[in-house]
């Protein structure tokens, strides 16, 4: 098992404390942490992101999306179908068991938007780096050095 120190790293920075505290969350996850739903993340284009959850079984109403400080959290709860008690189930090889799944967002990524479709729950995400955030050329003054031109007393 890994462990890594971060404490030197503490005493010489100024404002990375979430970095830190968010390679300890990985670093600390269970190995035999659940898998379940799968899901996968894809990148669109240069600024956008996509979550796709497999929660085939589930309907709209059973689904939570949350979005709180840089976390999304998606939690899925099965409610009693009208269906169940309709017939016996032999064998049940969908699993509709209650789940809950944690992202941490990057800074600056925002949701846009959810859809469920064919058993695949897709969440958008965008990143949007504020005016003020991004690079920008500073112009130089001047086209040289200047001449100081004496004056005649």
């Amino acid at each position: 098992m890994r462990q890594f120190d971060f404490s030197p790293l503490y005493r010489s920075t100024v404002g990375f404390d979430r970095l830190f505290s968010a390679l300890d969350q990985v670093a600390g996850v269970d190995a035999a942490a659940t898998t379940y739903p799968p899901y996968n993340i894809e990148r669109t284009s240069d600024n956008t992101y996509r979550i796709s959850v497999a929660v085939a079984g589930f309907a709209e109403s059973d689904i939570a999306i949350e979005v709180k400080e840089n976390s999304l959290t998606i939690r899925g709860e099965k409610s009693e179908s009208k269906e169940a008690s309709k017939g016996e189930i032999l064998h049940q090889g969908i699993a509709a068991r209650a789940f809950e799944r944690r992202f941490q967002l990057a800074d600056y990524v925002q949701v846009t938007g959810a859809s469920l479709e064919n058993g695949l729950l897709h969440v958008d995400l965008v990143r949007e780096i504020p005016e003020a955030k991004k690079p920008r050329l500073i112009p130089i003054n001047g086209s040289g050095p200047r001449q100081v031109e004496a004056k005649a007393a």
